[in-house]
């Protein structure tokens, strides 16, 4: 069995109106989308939907688990490349 953030990486941008947040690689997301919590694994299929307001989790091999507060805008999955665009995001 795999454990979680295990597996192979992806890359992770985080971009509001003002700033590119982080940009790297994750090996597992958890997503905060409208109406509930999205996890993101390698070659998870295409993907889009709204944000909500929470946590988004990113487990990666260098950094840890690094968390950030994302409040509303959209995650997009296409090919082992996630994009979250939100009208807000600050690292916690």
């Amino acid at each position: 069995m795999i454990a979680i953030g295990s597996g192979r990486p992806f890359h992770v941008a985080v971009i509001t109106p003002e700033r590119k947040v982080y940009e790297g690689e994750a090996t597992f997301a958890v997503v905060p989308a409208w109406d509930g919590e999205i996890g993101i694994l390698h070659d998870h299929a295409p993907l889009l939907a709204l944000l909500g307001s929470g946590t988004l989790r990113l487990e990666t091999s260098k950094n840890g688990t690094l968390r950030f507060r994302v409040s509303g805008g959209f995650v997009q999955v296409v090919e082992n490349e996630v994009a979250v665009l939100s009208e807000e995001a600050t690292e916690v």
